[in-house]
């Protein structure tokens, strides 16, 4: 049995517009050891499908569907008070904004300290205190510092406060959501190469959600790559970074620099994601697709299995000789919907709609 089965997940927000689809049908497991990144655009439903894993949506977010599993019992189904009692103790989240989830007028011991007693009432103030202790130092912040408030913390350090307060009760699955973001390179390296080592230490696994690769492709062992609400590819991490076979995954690996591509133009994927209060049929990225078809705009795309890789999406078996071998072309992927394979005309002609 997997440590987490995500099963059709559909998770919604009600607005006047009607219910907005933030996460619609994903399917997926990890199991336990295991590192997950999980990458798309802003708004592609990678933190909402997040924070429905830890239970913690905003008043107009639900569940609409499917079912979340950990370690085989159903969190969608568990009471408020369960779900409390897995949070943070079996699944931790180190959250994207470290200022805005660390609260100002508490000292960054009295936070930690408090999430463990929370769950640990039993420990007294000296034990909670020792625990604090050996996360200040496998972050790497001075043990002095535990009595400032987070405002006299600097960015990089704010986050390690995170991770410490995330990683405090030894959890069995750490969310971390953009745990790089605002950071310099430097500290990003450093930050990574303390979650891997903590990690190691207390035998867990992790899903980081980010849109940069370079953080997936340095932590995680796998790769989701998630397009408007839905999961378009999912696979080793190597076989998504080197030979991908959707046309999603393929812009966004060409949107990246490669320091060996001297002369590389970088890619930028033409048109918007959908509006997901009416999402359109068939294939949610046939609007910005080079290789769209008509058919991408009626039929749903079906899931098929490549070299690893679960892929949904048409005309797999063109990718190798279509798209991948002029993925790089910046110009390709501005011209929305069209035709590579010289069978048709604009996307206009052949029916598929542009943003």
């Amino acid at each position: 049995m997997s440590m987490l089965e995500v099963e059709d997940l559909e998770v919604h927000y009600s607005t006047e517009e009607g219910p907005v689809r933030a996460v619609d049908g994903v399917t997926f497991e990890i199991e336990e050891g295991e590192n997950v990144g999980i990458v798309g655009e802003s708004g592609c439903g990678k933190s909402t499908l997040a924070k429905a894993l830890i239970g913690i949506l905003p008043q107009n977010g639900r569940v609409a569907g499917g079912d979340i599993r950990f370690h085989g019992e159903s969190l969608v189904d568990a009471s408020e008070k369960r779900r409390r009692e897995i949070r943070w103790d079996e699944i931790s989240m180190i959250a994207q904004s470290a200022m805005n989830a660390l609260d100002p007028v508490y000292t960054i011991r009295e936070q930690i300290v408090e999430a463990i007693t929370t769950h640990y009432p039993k420990k007294g103030r000296t034990e909670a205190q020792e625990i604090v202790d050996d996360m200040f130092d496998l972050v790497g912040l001075d043990r002095d510092r535990q009595t400032d408030y987070p405002h006299q913390f600097s960015g990089g350090m704010r986050q390690r406060a995170m991770i410490a307060m995330a990683l405090a009760l030894d959890p069995s699955l750490i969310l971390a959501d953009e745990p790089t973001t605002a950071l310099d390179v430097i500290m990003q390296d450093q930050i990574l190469n303390r979650i891997s080592a903590i990690q190691d230490e207390i035998n867990s696994s992790m899903i980081v959600i980010t849109h940069d690769v370079a953080v997936v492709a340095e932590t995680c062992d796998r790769v989701i790559v998630m397009y408007a609400g839905e999961l378009v590819e999912e696979g080793p991490v190597e076989e998504i970074f080197h030979q991908p076979y959707h046309p999603y995954t393929l812009g966004l690996k060409s949107a990246f620099p490669n320091i060996r591509a001297t002369d590389q133009d970088l890619v930028s994927i033409g048109g918007s994601p959908p509006d997901l209060v009416e999402p359109p049929s068939g294939c949610r990225f046939a609007p910005r697709c080079p290789l769209a078809r008509p058919q991408c705009t009626r039929e749903d795309p079906p899931e098929v299995e490549v070299n690893e890789l679960r892929t949904k999406c048409h005309f797999t078996d063109e990718i190798d000789s279509e798209l991948r071998p002029i993925a790089d072309d910046a110009d390709i992927w501005q011209e929305s919907g069209s035709l590579v394979s010289g069978t048709g005309g604009s996307s206009a002609d052949e029916g598929v709609a542009d943003d």
